[in-house]
């Protein structure tokens, strides 16, 4: 039970809370990085895991920092690079 709890907490650290559409928020991390291709913005809702870890390895910047990042653009406030 209590592994089951755990990875539970793990996957909610990693679930993004979007206040735009996916189609817009992709958008604009383009613009603030044009080094991002569509593949490495490829995403499905419950998918973050994978999205996470390619932006990781793209940004050389932790999963969270990147959750961070992505959430601050979707709410227009964008968190400076």
């Amino acid at each position: 039970m209590k592994i089951d709890r755990l990875k539970k907490a793990i996957m909610n650290t990693y679930t993004l809370n979007l206040q735009a559409p996916w189609e817009e928020v992709k958008e604009r991390l383009k613009e603030n990085n044009i080094a991002l291709s569509e593949e490495d913005l490829a995403y499905e809702p419950g998918q973050e895991d994978a999205l996470l870890e390619r932006l990781q390895h793209k940004m050389n910047k932790d999963k969270q920092a990147i959750k961070e990042y992505i959430e601050s653009i979707s709410s227009n406030t964008d968190k400076a690079g």
